[in-house]
């Protein structure tokens, strides 16, 4: 199958419809927002916040710069690093989206975890396996949704449409 199919075909069955209402409840009562993810999801974060940002006066915070990043992988190890981010832009009213496209990203799961232990509102978007240890351990998640592909374009597009939604 060429990606195009896959896309359509993913698109067909992607059933987001009851987890997106979920989201845009939670999008439209936080005032703060802070979107977490890994290389090809760290971009959908980074693209969509300058739009929730622009169209919806969100105050919004991305781990996206490359001197934070290494400064705090550096301090505290990656798996780590998203985790203390946290811990430091974290306010009252924040709505956490965590993403990982396979659901087994250490780094993402250690930000979860702080979130349950805090009680910080949040919400996960996966793909890959319908098991995958983060829709798995996501007891507390406002959303959590999951995309039925193997392939990282394919779960980073939808999530991106996921989260565009709210535009």
């Amino acid at each position: 199958m060429n990606p195009f199919e896959e896309y359509v075909k993913t698109l067909e069955c992607a059933h987001m419809e009851v987890e997106f209402f979920k989201f845009q409840k939670e999008y439209y009562t936080h005032p703060r927002i802070i979107i977490l993810g890994n290389g090809g999801s760290n971009s959908v974060a980074s693209h969509i916040s300058q739009d929730y940002m622009k169209f919806n006066g969100k105050k919004v915070s991305v781990l996206s710069d490359p001197s934070m990043i290494t400064m705090l992988s550096n301090d505290f190890g990656y798996d780590h690093a998203y985790e203390k981010f946290l811990e430091y832009y974290v306010e009252k009213d924040t709505l956490v989206i965590i993403m990982s496209s396979g659901g087994e990203s250490p780094n993402m799961l250690n930000c979860l975890n702080w979130c349950e232990e805090t009680e910080t509102d949040y919400g996960v978007l996966t793909g890959f396996k319908i098991d995958n240890t983060i829709k798995t351990v996501a007891k507390n998640a406002l959303w959590n949704y999951h995309i039925n592909s193997d392939s990282y374009g394919v779960v980073e597009c939808v999530h991106q449409i996921f989260l565009h939604g709210v535009i």
